[in-house]
């Protein structure tokens, strides 16, 4: 039982792979949030493109109205105006954080 302790206390065999994949492992991590970073800053660049696509729909309609011998029907107008955040570069994912201001 001694020996059998002595010698996986004594074996390193193993060792250089663990310590490489440990390597490779953070690696990866590392290359992963920075690549899930800019999949974010991409993601939140093209839902505003679509945001701004919707946003710039002119929604305005207007029709006449009709009047004949015996009865008229007024007409009906709509204008659609610029709402707050309609506009593209709404997001900006370059600037700094802000942290909150303390209420008092």
């Amino acid at each position: 039982m001694f020996i059998l302790a002595t010698q996986l206390w004594n074996d390193e065999a193993g060792f250089v792979v663990s310590a490489e994949l440990v390597l490779i492992a953070t690696i990866l991590v590392l290359g992963m949030v920075v690549g899930l970073a800019e999949v974010s800053n991409g993601l939140n660049q093209e839902l505003e493109d679509v945001a701004s696509a919707f946003g710039s729909v002119n929604q305005t309609f207007r029709f006449a109205g009709v009047s004949g011998h015996k009865g008229w029907v007024v007409g009906s107008s709509f204008k659609d105006v610029e709402d707050f955040c309609d506009s593209q570069f709404d997001i900006n994912c370059d600037s700094k954080s802000q942290g909150e201001s303390p209420k008092y």
